[in-house]
């Protein structure tokens, strides 16, 4: 039976939630936890900053190949290949790890972990700009409804992962903790194989590139000035003034608050978790008022986030729990901030760029944001690996100062230079209560003030 096109993109767009269901397997257990692992085996604060910035920037650099070799062979090729050797490097980690744990190395075990994870990322990385070509193929309409629930699937996917690893390596915490990472990196390995079969199976419609659809590097560099650049440099000083702070709150929390993992982890599962309850709410908002209009709001509220963990110091005196409590609080907000920063800025893209350039357009803002994060987590990490007292402040509660400064001035300079690239309703701020329906608040409301009501024990 032979399918038409719109059958086959609906069955690929459904092949991808399961590819990215599996995905986040890798996510949950090897991403997440890859700062833990390097801290196992002796990182220091600047390495840690290093193993953050380090694989963003080279691989963010590597895409401005992709679309030249998207040219050669299909997106499906560069992408089946680049997902297998991701998942060899999980592999790689273990051996380090071995090495490390039998005594074979010391000193040298996060250097090399931060270069077999720059190759990891780097493989993951060059694949992106086909990955995000292919779903514009794909994906032709209601963009932010789809991706709302793609990204709520595999969300709750990578938190349910988080939650089991976490446990895992408490469990092994006591005895031989590398036991844990063993399982973890195993499973990630698994995920990210299974992601890559079935990539194999989607169906890649035919790539038309119209003569002269190429422009290079420098050429996007020269036409920043226009409305896809403003959005481009905003989201490059939103990526670099966020990790200055960003790799270091897992540094905090396991070294400066003692955290075990399980309470590190039931801090870092909050963030997905509110995620998924308000991303599908989010993209509703963003197709009927615009991406725009989404980052706008968020923009304004992520800068809290490190300004919400300064205050925590102020906690400690009040016992473990009270903190661990408050750093929960703290991600809940983080996870219905960056719920609609992420899914908007990502569609923003889709809206702005035609299907010819998307490719291009994703590689060359990818590579100008990992300049950004390469910058600010190095920064970070050399201020919080420095010895000092500002203000009162503790180097790591300086990097968390210094993050929201710049997280707030990114907002404050940039975001107004943007424009709407699409039609889209007129919003009316004083409709409060639409707003809130419209992003999932309101159901929440509705339901506390059913059971709040007189008969309803339940």
């Amino acid at each position: 039976m032979n399918l038409s096109e719109e059958e086959l993109k609906k069955k690929a767009s459904e092949l991808s939630i399961k590819e990215g269901s599996f995905y986040s397997i890798m996510d949950g257990m090897g991403l997440r936890y890859i700062t833990p692992f390097a801290l196992a085996l002796g990182a220091s604060n600047k390495q840690i900053g290093f193993l953050t910035s380090l694989p963003s920037m080279i691989g963010n650099f590597s895409k401005i190949f992709t679309p030249r070799y998207m040219e050669k062979t299909s997106r499906k090729k560069i992408i089946v290949y680049g997902t297998l050797l991701q998942a060899l490097m999980w592999l790689v980690l273990l051996l380090i790890g071995y090495f490390y744990f039998s005594g074979k190395i010391s000193g040298s075990a996060a250097v090399l972990v931060i270069i077999a994870y720059t190759l990891l990322i780097l493989f993951g990385a060059f694949t992106s700009p086909a990955w995000s070509s292919w779903m514009k193929d794909i994906v032709t309409v209601n963009s932010g409804k789809y991706f709302g629930r793609r990204s709520k699937i595999t969300g709750f996917i990578a938190l349910l992962a988080m939650l089991i690893g976490g446990f895992i390596l408490d469990y092994f915490n006591k005895s031989q903790v590398f036991i844990g990472f063993v399982i973890l990196f195993v499973l990630a390995f698994f995920g990210r194989f299974v992601s890559s079969m079935i990539f194999r199976k989607k169906y890649e419609p035919k790539l038309h590139l119209e003569q002269g659809y190429y422009f290079s590097f420098g050429q996007f560099l020269r036409k920043m000035p226009n409305n896809f650049g403003n959005f481009v440099i905003f989201l490059t000083m939103v990526q670099l003034a966020t990790a200055i702070a960003s790799p270091f709150f897992t540094v905090y929390m396991l070294k400066d608050l003692g955290f075990g993992y399980v309470s590190w982890i039931l801090v870092n599962m909050i963030a997905p978790l509110v995620t998924l309850v308000f991303l599908t709410g989010w993209g509703k908002f963003a197709d009927k008022y615009g991406n725009l209009r989404v980052m706008r709001i968020c923009g304004f509220l992520t800068p809290l986030i490190p300004l919400f963990y300064l205050f925590s110091i102020w906690l400690i005196p009040f016992g473990h729990y009270v903190v661990l409590i408050y750093l929960i609080a703290v991600e809940a907000f983080s996870g219905f901030a960056w719920a609609g920063f992420n899914l908007s800025s990502s569609n923003f893209i889709y809206d702005a760029v035609t299907r010819e350039r998307m490719a291009l357009c994703v590689a060359y803002s990818d590579i100008l944001n990992g300049i950004g994060i390469f910058l600010g987590a190095t920064l970070g990490g050399f201020i919080s690996g420095s010895n000092f007292i500002i203000f009162g402040l503790t180097p790591i509660l300086f990097v968390f100062l210094i993050s929201f400064v710049a997280r707030f001035l990114a907002a404050t300079i940039f975001l107004p230079r943007i424009k709407e690239v699409r039609d889209v309703e007129k919003f009316d701020i004083k409709g409060g209560k639409k707003i809130l329906m419209d992003i999932g608040i309101g159901r929440i409301a509705k339901q506390i003030d059913m059971v709040s009501k007189p008969g309803n024990t339940d």
